[in-house]
């Protein structure tokens, strides 16, 4: 488990660069430890004389920025962490989603390929510049009209803020990327029904069983995900569990593209892919990504609740360091 000041070290570290990190962690810890003990010398209890260290401190991104010596003056001191991680947190998160709506729906449309890849480049450089404007200009209004960090997020830095860093948990962020994720499969796969192109792209016969079902099956993965997170570890029976999710869902996909009731018959005719077969290609695509992507859940899954079983330490991204993630 990690203890408190783990927490603040480590959220200093994520911030500076690698090569600084064992010396800076050294001094960090050396200080809040000799502030400690002066608080105990002066009759605090360790816990409290513990907090109050780290709340004098203050924002550990703050003094991140003062041990790299980095002058963030873009947005203004104030801001810049919290502008960075919010853009950083859209640009891979919302940027890729949009490319590959873009790409999905130009494929659709019969597009060459020059023309898909000018699409890629021309969605990533007007999606990610619009991102990096409206963010950027968001920060800079809320700045320039006198409302401080504090306030923006309600109360003043506290404790409550700091990373757990506990491995083998879900985070928030990965929480609602894999909530969302399912969210997304169940409006395509509705959408497409009556948008995106005059033909259905899937087989409409199959909404009186398989696509509805593909839907139920999405939700549950949902639900799957919060379950996770709830629980706080890996186990044998998350392994199970996922691995009965996987075969539910790539499964049917496999059979139907397999059997050709995978893609409307209606839709296909209308794709000119000069020599190349539509109707092959996409079959193909659909059986290995669903075979790879079954695949490849159930294989991370596995291992690890293998290496949370075995003791094995988990690295903490950004920090350099390993904590050994806990199995139930």
């Amino acid at each position: 488990m990690t203890t408190i000041i783990d927490r603040y070290v480590y959220t200093v570290l994520r911030r500076v660069p690698e090569q600084q990190r064992t010396d800076i962690e050294r001094e960090l810890r050396t200080s809040i430890e000799d502030a400690v003990d002066a608080r105990i010398d002066g009759g605090e209890e360790r816990e409290p004389a513990v907090e109050r260290t780290l709340l004098d401190l203050g924002d550990p991104d703050r003094l991140a920025d003062g041990y790299a010596e980095r002058l963030p003056h873009l947005i203004g001191p104030e801001f810049y962490p919290v502008w960075r991680r919010l853009l950083v947190t859209l640009v891979s998160t919302v940027l890729p989603i949009v490319v590959i709506v873009a790409v999905v729906l130009r494929v659709l449309d019969g597009a060459s390929f020059g023309e898909v890849i000018g699409t890629v480049f021309g969605t990533l450089f007007t999606v990610g510049a619009h991102l990096v404007f409206w963010v950027t200009l968001t920060f800079a209004i809320i700045e320039r009209a006198g409302v401080g960090r504090g306030e923006l997020r309600g109360r003043p830095w506290s404790l409550d803020d700091l990373p757990r860093y506990e491995p083998g948990v879900m985070t928030p962020g990965q929480l609602a990327a894999a909530v969302l994720w399912p969210v997304l499969v169940i409006a395509a796969l509705v959408l497409q029904q009556f948008a995106f192109t005059e033909q259905p792209v899937l087989t409409p016969a199959n909404w009186t069983f398989w696509w509805p079902y593909l839907i139920v099956v999405l939700l549950l993965e949902g639900l799957y995900a919060v379950w996770l997170f709830r629980r706080g570890s890996w186990g044998h029976t998350v392994t199970v569990v996922n691995a009965v999710l996987a075969a539910l869902f790539a499964g049917p996909i496999v059979w139907l593209a397999a059997t050709g009731a995978f893609f409307n018959p209606e839709f296909l005719t209308t794709l000119n892919w000069g020599t190349a077969d539509p109707e092959r290609w996409l079959t193909n695509a659909v059986i290995i990504l669903a075979v790879a992507g079954a695949v490849w859940d159930v294989a991370e899954v596995a291992i690890r609740t293998e290496r949370a079983r075995r003791g094995l330490p988990t690295r903490v991204p950004g920090t350099g360091r390993e904590f050994t993630a806990p199995l139930s």
